[in-house]
């Protein structure tokens, strides 16, 4: 199984009136997001670049979080 970690997708819809919420994405691709500005991808098949670590009790994506624990 590979690890994953949440992080935070920026928000590029004007109609995104609620909280942003956070993604699950492949721990070994964070860094290199974070540094090189490369984008990846959220099991939910969302992409962005990585901007935000979350804190504990931020809002995770609905998808995301069905699909990693399907994965389990």
């Amino acid at each position: 199984m590979t690890d994953t970690q949440v992080l935070e997708s920026p928000s590029t819809s004007d109609t995104d009136t609620g909280p942003e919420v956070f993604h699950y994405v492949r721990k070994n691709k964070i860094a290199e997001s974070a540094v090189m500005g490369t984008m990846v991808q959220a099991l939910c098949g969302e992409v962005f670049p990585v901007t935000k670590t979350p804190k504990p009790g931020s809002p995770v994506c609905p998808q995301c979080k069905e699909i990693f624990e399907s994965m389990r």
